[in-house]
């Protein structure tokens, strides 16, 4: 009788080496999310974003669930604290720490998904770009709404605004930005974990195909006449002023820098307006309930012969209430309420206080924030000679709200916003998504800030007539109306929960393969110990 050693436990040809070690996997989280953060204005470096994708999810490729969410959690500090930094500016740093910490948190979930993917991306390494392409989609989707509506700020979509990747906006706006930038970085991780010369030619080829065949797409371009619009940057006062003193001196700034435009259409160095944009805030005292403010912007389009979209903060019944809105000021007939938008998207913690009584536990300081109505209907304002899609602020960040202006007859696009608080980072942030917008939508668009960055962007995501930051600037310019709707504007929310649907299905089928796993290591443990 031979006596023959227990036979090794058989090994599964899909089996595959652990995780990289920690100590190699926590600084490349760290360079991730640094990518993410330079790719994003104002660094503009795009093609960082796919690397930054890249190396989040070599760091995080089959690791344990707990670890994955850390390093990615690393990764999503390394990009947050300081891409948001500004924040802290006005709100101090606990609101900051507190809203770059939940963000973070958005990665971390997204690095114990790709952990958890991980015996799928190893049994079907094709799917790699695929796979991270949906991932982040559906990250992002779930940041867009949650908590408290969400925050959408440093989507890879907004990093993309000098990027060939862009014009995928037209055919699945932001979402399909993100997929492509996303599925980019998961042909490079594929590159990373791949066997040798299998697959790697086609990944390569994706990689092409994702980052430079997008110039080749037709964008569609607006086909109606052209109107002039002018954007007034007035600029506010930073120092001497008591509070009262410096609401009414960015109202006389808007108003005066107005009728130097005025003057210098009647000298015939500017062309007549057919609309003048001013930003949000533009007027902090209520015009209509203070007389004074009334005859100032009254008289301010009376000497330039236009209309004016006026960013004005609305006082209501309740004293702890307002509202923040763009009235339409027709000259010698004043404000048209009909044509008045107001906020439909409040901050919260900024300009609105969820949980109050609970936050008021944390800081004494809540009760300053001042409760803002929301607004109840898009942003669609007709005027005599166009009709413009108007968003306040963040909400250019927000896919669904901008889209319902076009949807409701929006010729062109604008953003008023104030960034007198912020920095030069946040507006050029802020108008890297006004790029996206106009090429999503197929419509020209414009943003006009208190201090800048303010300017107008053509269907491509080209900027025009751009100001600088922290100064007074007027600039005028022929914009081209209408145009046909985008893909991406006819199907609207589809592409992205569509993404999020196949991204539940991954990670079930990630599940299967996991307990499958698991019952033959179960198997395996068994036979050894019957011979």
């Amino acid at each position: 009788m031979t006596l023959r050693p227990p036979a090794a436990p058989q090994v599964s040809a899909a089996a595959a080496p652990g995780p990289l070690r920690l100590r190699l996997a926590v600084p490349l989280a760290v360079l991730g999310g640094l990518a993410l953060l330079l790719a994003l204005p104002p660094y503009d470096l795009w093609w960082l974003s796919p690397a930054g994708v890249a190396l989040v999810a070599v760091a995080t490729h089959r690791r344990r669930l707990r670890a994955g969410f850390g390093v990615g959690f690393v990764a999503g500090v390394v990009l947050f604290f300081p891409l948001l930094n500004w924040t802290s500016f006005a709100a101090g740093w606990l609101p900051w720490a507190l809203l770059a910490t939940a963000e973070a948190t958005y990665l971390g979930l997204t690095g114990l998904a790709t952990a958890w993917l991980s015996p799928l991306l190893d049994r079907r390494r094709f799917l790699w770009p695929v796979l991270l392409g949906l991932l982040w989609v559906a990250q992002e989707a779930a940041r867009d709404r949650a908590p408290f509506g969400g925050f959408p700020w440093g989507r890879l979509a907004f990093s993309q605004g000098d990027a060939p990747a862009l014009r995928f906006a037209a055919y699945g706006g932001a979402p399909l930005v993100t997929f492509a930038v996303a599925a980019a970085g998961g042909c490079l991780a594929a590159l990373v974990w791949q066997r040798p010369s299998r697959g790697a030619l086609g990944h390569l080829v994706a990689l092409a195909a994702l980052t430079v065949a997008p110039a080749a797409l037709p964008l569609p371009a607006p086909a109606g006449p052209t109107k002039v619009v002018a954007i007034v940057q007035g600029n506010v006062p930073r120092l001497g002023l008591d509070f009262n003193a410096q609401r009414r001196a960015v109202l006389d700034n808007h108003v005066k820098a107005t009728l130097g435009l005025a003057g210098e259409v009647e000298a015939g160095r500017q062309k007549q307006p057919d609309l003048v944009i001013w930003p949000e805030n533009s007027s902090d005292i209520d015009p209509l309930q203070n007389q004074d403010a009334a005859q100032e912007i009254a008289a301010a389009a009376a000497a330039i012969g236009a209309p004016i979209l006026v960013g004005a903060v609305l006082r209501t019944d309740n004293p702890a209430d307002i509202k923040n809105a763009g009235i339409l000021w027709n000259p010698g007939t004043g404000p048209d309420l009909a044509q008045t938008y107001v906020k439909q998207h409040p901050v919260p913690f900024a300009e609105y206080m969820p949980l109050r009584s609970i936050a008021r536990l944390v800081s004494d300081k809540v009760d300053l924030v001042r409760n803002m109505l929301a607004g109840d209907h898009p942003g669609v304002i007709r005027t005599s000679a166009l009709t413009l899609g108007d968003v306040i602020c963040f909400e250019v960040a927000y896919d669904g709200i901008v889209r319902d202006t076009v949807t409701g007859g929006a010729q062109i696009l604008a953003v008023q916003t104030n960034n007198a608080t912020f920095n030069a980072a946040e507006a050029r942030q802020q108008l890297a998504m006004v790029r996206l917008r106009a090429v999503e939508h197929g419509r020209e668009a414009l943003m006009a800030s208190t201090v800048g960055v303010s300017g107008f962007v053509g269907t491509a995501g080209d900027v025009h007539e751009e100001s600088g930051f922290n100064e007074a600037s007027v600039m005028v310019r022929a914009m081209r109306l209408d145009g046909s709707r985008t893909l991406a504007t006819r199907l609207g929310v589809r592409p992205e929960m569509a993404a999020v649907a196949l991204t539940a299905a991954a990670l079930a089928w990630a599940f299967v393969l996991r307990r499958n796993r698991r019952a033959g290591v179960h198997l395996g443990e068994a036979k050894a110990e019957e011979r």
